[in-house]
């Protein structure tokens, strides 16, 4: 069995379209100003599909709950996302306050 190693742009892309299950399109060199908007997007809709599943769930519209955990997993996968790329961006900031010139 052959294994592929990690590394190289392919695997972040892999990564964000693995994140954003086939709800957005890998942006264009460029645009990553229109790319974060649109993860930004995806987020909050997922996190309003869940507030949603978990609400019919208690009003006694639905009686399932696995769609409620499902897109409450889903919600908390893609917030965790959110903030480990915002985290990293701050850490890039302040990399680049930092550089002497």
């Amino acid at each position: 069995m052959a294994i592929n190693p990690i590394g190289g742009p392919g695997a972040v892309q892999h990564a964000a379209q693995v994140a954003s299950a086939g709800k957005t399109q890998p942006a264009a060199p460029g645009k990553f100003n229109e790319a974060l908007q649109g993860y930004l997007r995806s987020v909050d809709q997922d996190q309003q599909a869940s507030a949603e599943a978990v609400q019919n769930l208690l009003s006694g519209k639905t009686e399932d709950v696995l769609p409620a955990v499902t897109a409450m997993a889903r919600a908390d996968m893609s917030f965790k996302l959110l903030v480990g790329v915002r985290n990293k961006m701050i850490e890039a900031y302040k990399q680049t306050l930092n550089m002497q010139v």
